[in-house]
């Protein structure tokens, strides 16, 4: 049984609890009311009570009049919802139609908009909203589900990375490349997650934790884009000595992915830079074209660890 799921039943029993002390009629609707409200998150709900609130306002006044003025019958019923919706459309309260409608229709029921009435329908909506709010206002932490989707990501990049050192040193090895996907999936399910806790705290516009997210989808997008190039060039037999140097970064990078120090691996691929410069031309178009392969990895992994940097600063 969810966590939503018995905040509803409370909150619904809680609201027609509430009406019948006050002996209002129609009391059981606040439960209805109450059930409509509740959403995942708390500024999700806080969005439902709003429009639905306004809309049954709403209704409340121009539907009294209007059955005041027209008579209470299926005529005026149906005309008045015809110009009602477009009403709700405009204001951008649309959501609230159904409880609006119902609420127009206990006046229609009892045909006398007097204030008794009027107050009646007034108390149902504030203790079905006031209700829904407050059980809403009690929302599970994701903290730990966040930490470990967290520590998942760092794992799969561990590896993805580990699988490129080896890849560059040893041309026969197997690696399907799962991880690539898995970490994708893993990183779509802990952003929604992330998304949730932001929306539970009403006053918070922004969370570390969705910023430390894009940077790992924009380092998967640099990984992805490197898978290509690190195949092309391990399946070469040709002896480069920048591709064991290429992978020993790649090894240490991989075994430091959960650290926010980029200074040695950044300072590792300038050393290595330095070594290309110094290093004399390729002889051969193979060797040229591994040696120009090798430079494409080591400027997109330099970017890699430059996105890192600049969201740790």
């Amino acid at each position: 049984m969810g966590y939503r799921t018995i905040k509803t039943a409370i909150g619904a029993g809680l609201a027609i609890w509430i009406a019948s002390l006050l002996d209002l009629e129609f009391g059981s609707f606040a439960a209805i009311i109450v059930i409509m409200c509740i959403e995942k998150t708390k500024k999700k709900t806080l969005y439902s009570i709003q429009k639905k609130f306004f809309a049954s306002l709403l209704s409340i006044i121009l539907g009294s009049i209007c059955f005041e003025l027209f008579g209470y019958n299926p005529i005026v019923l149906t005309l008045f919802i015809l110009l009602f919706v477009p009403i709700l459309i405009k204001g951008r309260i649309q959501e609230g139609l159904i409880t609006s409608i119902v609420i127009l229709l206990h006046i229609y029921t009892v045909k006398e908009a007097n204030l008794e009435n009027l107050l009646n329908e007034l108390y149902i909506i504030l203790i079905g909203t006031g209700i829904a709010l407050l059980v809403n206002s009690i929302m599970p932490s994701f903290k730990n589900e966040i930490i470990k989707h967290k520590t998942d990501i760092e794992h799969k990049f561990s590896v993805i990375l580990y699988e490129f050192s080896a890849f560059l040193k040893e041309s026969e090895r197997s690696w399907d490349g799962k991880e690539l996907i898995e970490v994708e999936t893993i990183l779509n399910n802990a952003k929604n997650i992330v998304i949730q806790d932001v929306e539970n705290h009403l006053l918070r516009k922004e969370n570390k934790d969705y910023y430390y997210l894009e940077m790992r989808e924009d380092q998967l997008k640099i990984l992805q884009q490197m898978t290509a190039i690190v195949g092309i060039v391990s399946s070469s037999k040709l002896d480069v000595k920048q591709k064991g140097m290429l992978a020993n970064i790649f090894l240490n990078i991989s075994e430091h992915v959960d650290s926010g120090d980029t200074t040695i691996a950044l300072k590792q691929l300038e050393e290595y830079e330095e070594s290309i410069r110094e290093t004399e031309l390729p002889k051969t178009r193979e060797e040229f074209e591994i040696r120009a392969n090798l430079f494409y990895l080591n400027f997109e992994i330099k970017n890699y660890l430059i996105i890192k940097k600049n969201i740790v600063k």
